[in-house]
Order: C-alpha cells, then sequence, then structure tokens
C-alpha cells in the first residue's frame, strides 16, 4: 500500500509539473525580440537583415538656435535665457511646455512610418532626467514620460527608435550642439562621468524590455576639434568612458545594442583600441558638406570592415535635394544605414517638413542677436511683448504636424515616398 501511494504521489508530481510547462513556454515565446548584431549587418526578430533607414526628431528634446532662425543664440540655455530676457520666466515656462506637448507627435510619427522608413533617431539633453533647469522645468522633469509617448507612439506605427543623448553632463563636445560651457569638460570630471553613467543605467533600466528601442546611442559628437594641446589627451578619455558606461548598463540590461561615436563630430575612429568589448555594440558616424563620391565614405567602410561590426550614418543631411539623393545611394551601396538631420524645421527645403515662420518672428532674432551684456542693454532690446509673445505663441502652432508642410523632393530624394 506504501508503495502505490509513494507511486500515486510521484505521478501526481509528475503530472502537476507537465501542466505547468505550456505555461512556461507560453512566457518564453512571449519574450521580447530584440535587433541583433551579425558581423557589419544589423538581424531583424525575423531573421532577416534589417537596414535603417530613417530621420532625427531634432530641436524637440533638445532645442537649438539656428532651428529657430537664432545665430549667436545657438543653444538650448542661451535660447531658454534670451525668453526669459525678452518675456519673463512665467511666459518662457509655458512656452516650452506648450513646445514640447506640440513639436512632436503622434501623427508626426505616423507619417515617418507612411513614408517607407524604420528608425527614429531622438536626441535629448541629460537635464530631461535631473532636477536641473532645463526647458520651463525646475524640478520632476519629465524625461522618461516624453520618451514613454515616444515609444508608446513607436511601437503603435511599428517603427524602431534610437535614443541619442545629445548634451551630456559637463558638455561631451565643447561647443554648442551640447549646450556647455565651451571645453568637453565631461572627459575631464569625475563628477560628470559618473552623473552620465548613472543616468544612462537608469534609462536602460526603465527600457530593457522594451523591443522598440533599437538601442542607445551614447555621446553625440564627443571632442570637437578646438582644442589643440589638449586633443590627445581628450581623446583618450572617450573608450574608457564608453566600457565604464556600458559595463553599468549591463547590470540591468542585457538585450540593447549599444552606439559608440568616435570624436571629432562622430568621425575619427583611431581612438578606440578595443574594438569589441561588447557583444552588442556598433558604431555610429555623422558627415556633411561633404562631395558624394567613394572617397568621402571609404574612412568608415575601412574601419567597420576592420572590425567587423555595424556602423550607421547617425547625422547627414543639410543639403539640397539632388546631394541627398547622391548621398543616400553611397550610404546603401556601402551597407551603411542612415537617420538623416532634422526632420522638420522652421526655414530652408532641407528638412522632411517645414515650418513657417511667425508674423513679427524677426523681432525675436533681432533680440537674440542685439547685444545683452548688461541689464540695460537687456531693457533697451526688449521688443513689443504683445507682438513677441503673440509670435511665440504662432511657432508653436506653425509646428504642429497639420500645419507643417511636407518638402516633397527631399523626400523622394532619400528613396521615401512623401
Amino acid at each position: 500500500m506504501i508503495q502505490k501511494i509513494s507511486f500515486f504521489l510521484l505521478i501526481s508530481c509528475f503530472l502537476i509539473f507537465q501542466g505547468c510547462q505550456p505555461e512556461t513556454q507560453k512566457e518564453t515565446s512571449a519574450t521580447p525580440h530584440f535587433i541583433k548584431i551579425d558581423g557589419p549587418n544589423l538581424i531583424a526578430p525575423n531573421g532577416e537583415k534589417f537596414f535603417i533607414r530613417g530621420t532625427n526628431l531634432g530641436n524637440w528634446l533638445n532645442p537649438e538656435g539656428y532651428m529657430f532662425s537664432f545665430k549667436r543664440t545657438s543653444s538650448a540655455r542661451l535660447i531658454d535665457q534670451a525668453f526669459r530676457e525678452m518675456v519673463g520666466p512665467d511666459f518662457t515656462n509655458e512656452f516650452w511646455k506648450l513646445f514640447k506637448d506640440n513639436y512632436i507627435t503622434r501623427e508626426d510619427i505616423r507619417y515617418i512610418r507612411k513614408t517607407g522608413m524604420n528608425t527614429i533617431r531622438i536626441p535629448f539633453h541629460y537635464k530631461l532626467f535631473t532636477d536641473e533647469d532645463y526647458m520651463g522645468l525646475a524640478v520632476n522633469q519629465d524625461g522618461f514620460q516624453r520618451l514613454d509617448s515616444l515609444v508608446e507612439w513607436c511601437r503603435e506605427s511599428e517603427i524602431y527608435l534610437i535614443l541619442d543623448m545629445h548634451d551630456a553632463p559637463g558638455g561631451q563636445t565643447g561647443d554648442n550642439i551640447d549646450d556647455s560651457y565651451g571645453y568637453p569638460w565631461l572627459m575631464t570630471s569625475e563628477e560628470s562621468q559618473q552623473q552620465f553613467i548613472e543616468i544612462w543605467k537608469k534609462i536602460a533600466d526603465h527600457y530593457k524590455n522594451e523591443p522598440v528601442i533599437l538601442g542607445y546611442d551614447f555621446l553625440n559628437e564627443p571632442i570637437a576639434p578646438y582644442f589643440g594641446d589638449d586633443m590627445e589627451m581628450l581623446n583618450a578619455a572617450l573608450e574608457p568612458l564608453y566600457k565604464r558606461v556600458v559595463a553599468a548598463i549591463r547590470e540591468v540590461d542585457k538585450n540593447h545594442i549599444v552606439m559608440l561615436g568616435g570624436a571629432q563630430w562622430n568621425s575619427n575612429f583611431k581612438v578606440f583600441k578595443d574594438s569589441k568589448f561588447d557583444d552588442k555594440m556598433m558604431y555610429t558616424c555623422h558627415r556633411y558638406w561633404c562631395d558624394t563620391l567613394q572617397a568621402n565614405i571609404q574612412d568608415y567602410v575601412a574601419f567597420r570592415d576592420s572590425v567587423n561590426l555595424p556602423i550607421f550614418m547617425g547625422e547627414t543631411g543639410e543639403n539640397n535635394h539632388q546631394w541627398v539623393a547622391a548621398w543616400t545611394r553611397l550610404m546603401e551601396r556601402n551597407n551603411i544605414g542612415w537617420t538623416y538631420w532634422p526632420y522638420k524645421r522652421m526655414g530652408g527645403p532641407s528638412s522632411m517638413m517645414n515650418i513657417a515662420a511667425p508674423e513679427n518672428w524677426e523681432l525675436i532674432v533681432a533680440f537674440t542677436e542685439s547685444p545683452r551684456n548688461s541689464f540695460d542693454e537687456i531693457r533697451k532690446a526688449r521688443p513689443d511683448q504683445e507682438l513677441v509673445k503673440k509670435a511665440m505663441l504662432q511657432l508653436i502652432e506653425n509646428s504642429k504636424f497639420t500645419n507643417t508642410k511636407v518638402n516633397e523632393g527631399y523626400v523622394k530624394a532619400m528613396g521615401m515616398e512623401p
């Protein structure tokens, strides 16, 4: 009898275990699948080669002066300062909230996907994940709120997303594009490096199971070529910093691809000595304002072939339709995916979408160009409040998808459908 009971219990336990198996297998089959790397190629979850074709959502979460037709007032910090001096802090805070709410919306993402593109690169400022003053907020920054919405829109439209830290703590570039103080202090500051690593780790932990995100582009255009005797020291600091941030991310996220940009505008890859220190890494290059011959891309091709890892053109463009068409063909012949810069901007046809300049916008441009080195100069330069406030609100309206104009020739030049 005891033997029969023991046998019965054994069989029952076996059946119970078997009964649990389908649920376990179901969970395994439902595990998210991510873009993978195979030599110089990216591989989609269905096993086919994935070639990046896309655009950059520049200016939305990382304002740049030239996008507003400004010259001297070139970075996010300087734009914000000019607006506060011109119309006051309260109106400026409200402007930034409306700007973030309307500049890019679900409709923009749907349109980008409709053209045939499969990837979006989103530049963002590190301050979106701190309690530092940025775009109208001083505490409770809304970085995850903004990116979560974008992730949802991209998931809905079945388009991949690359997260690009355009402005890092301390500044990685030392020019206006990183909103810094004229030097790549990130490369020499342990405090800034630690903050940089902590923010990326927090982002990676938040999105570790999100397959819509293709990868993490750590630093946009690190170390501008302006620093003379310091260049060797600054360049030497880049790869060790990449290794530290990758190690931190891998503690929480083993799924996503990490992307390393070269020094000097994402163009100098000689700074890398250990080119394969992670099994899910690739490289990202940028190039503007060159000819469209093989020689103009061969350095990137040679580096890609030497490391046998993918490389993609994270930024390019800002040129006429003829150039864009020739450059696109050149990149595709050389197996270099691309995300053109930018998706939309005010003035000129060198983007997918054009934003009309508001009436009296020239008053705002004139203020930003005026001497404002003293409070007296600020007072004398300040334009009519009603006119410039109306112009700022009109910019919000003009930026909405329904009010922007498709630059059909530009979209066609990229091989997409406008």
